[in-house]
């Protein structure tokens, strides 16, 4: 069989889309791959660095805080979708994947023009405009989160939950290796802080103004400031030891494995990940994003006292001395994990490449 997967715009697009095409491979190996994304997005870049093929499409997302930006979308979904319409005349796939971003809905849309099947693969907790539009014409749609018979049609629905990068499936075995990759002593706690890609400026706000705080507690961190960040931040860290300022994680496995406590954005990939960790996190749910989508993954968690919400408009003055209550209470720490961990779906690659490889045009 032959795919297009499309999307990509943040790694919580990218990554589960590598994830799905890796896991057709291990069921299919003579499968082949197409990948469709944004010109100028991440997908551009970390697609080939994983071994697969990219086309690169002239659009983007509806701007609704600046209407003007706009002007341009009309003309740019259309040639788009002359250029979608050229790939998969060339590429004949026999299934079109959606993982979400600006490139999916093009994609998918002309295909179900072209009577392809397709499947769409939701992420959160509160479906996205794009998905909603595309639901009808898809043939199957997997979810990460119950209760998604409220935006798609319930006889198209499928629980798979989210693909995760495969090396942190299992971290038990890595904590001695975390510690000693980020030279960190095994007598004081760790806290992974993470903003997602590109950064939180919220999240980076609060960790920054209260360093020393977090430093005299003896707190180790492992501190992801996105790449927009990390030269106002990094000067910050230089001077002490035990934090590390980081642009990007580049082994994700390592600092979940170190870590006694995450403070992390909603993002559907970061909570999919927490919950195969099984770690206490504490969430700040991003306000700069469609329909206030990351507020709901984060309260699908703490509905199940499976974390912990702070948000973004207090974060500043309250997210360390949360932090810092948490990592000081080994108890509650552990009722996190473990409820967690219960939310857990490691197999969700494996459970949507079966699902992909059951279309037929």
């Amino acid at each position: 069989m032959r795919f297009i997967i499309s999307g990509g715009g943040t790694g919580g697009h990218i990554y589960p889309a590598i994830a799905i095409a890796e896991a057709i491979k291990k069921q299919m190996p003579e499968a082949e791959f197409l990948f469709i994304g944004a010109k100028g997005r991440m997908e551009m870049e970390k697609v080939p660095q994983a071994g697969y093929k990219i086309e690169g499409l002239w659009i983007s997302g509806f701007q609704r805080k600046e209407l003007w930006k706009n002007i341009s979308l009309p003309f740019k979904i259309l040639f788009s979708m002359i250029k979608v319409w050229g790939i998969i005349s060339k590429f004949k796939p026999d299934a079109v994947i959606g993982v979400g971003g600006y490139a999916s809905g093009v994609a998918l849309k002309v295909a179900g023009w072209r009577k392809i099947p397709t499947l769409i693969h939701e992420q959160n907790s509160f479906a996205g405009k794009t998905n909603q539009l595309l639901a009808k014409s898809a043939r199957k749609i997997c979810v990460a989160y119950d209760g998604m018979e409220r935006f798609f049609p319930a006889d198209k629905l499928i629980l798979t939950g989210n693909p995760v990068r495969q090396d942190i499936l299992d971290i038990s075995s890595k904590k001695e290796a975390g510690l000693k990759h980020y030279g960190f002593s095994a007598d004081k706690k760790v806290i992974m802080v993470t903003g997602g890609s590109l950064g939180a400026k919220t999240i980076n706000e609060s960790i920054g103004n209260n360093l020393q705080q977090l430093a005299d507690a003896n707190v180790q961190i492992i501190w992801q400031v996105g790449k927009f960040y990390f030269e106002t931040y990094s000067p910050m860290g230089a001077g002490i030891h035990a934090v590390k300022v980081l642009g990007f994680i580049d082994r994700m496995d390592l600092a979940y494995a170190a870590a006694d406590l995450v403070i992390a954005r909603a993002g559907a990939l970061t909570i999919s990940e927490l919950c195969v960790s099984g770690k206490a996190a504490i969430l700040i749910p991003s306000p700069n994003v469609a329909e206030d989508h990351q507020t709901a993954n984060a309260m699908a968690l703490v509905k199940k006292d499976a974390a912990v919400l702070v948000k973004d408009a207090e974060a500043r003055e309250t997210l360390v001395a949360k932090a810092l209550e948490l990592l000081s209470n080994d108890d509650r720490r552990k009722e996190l994990e473990t409820n967690i961990k219960k939310l857990a779906m490691p197999d969700a690659s494996e459970r949507i490449a079966k699902e992909c490889l059951a279309l037929k045009k």
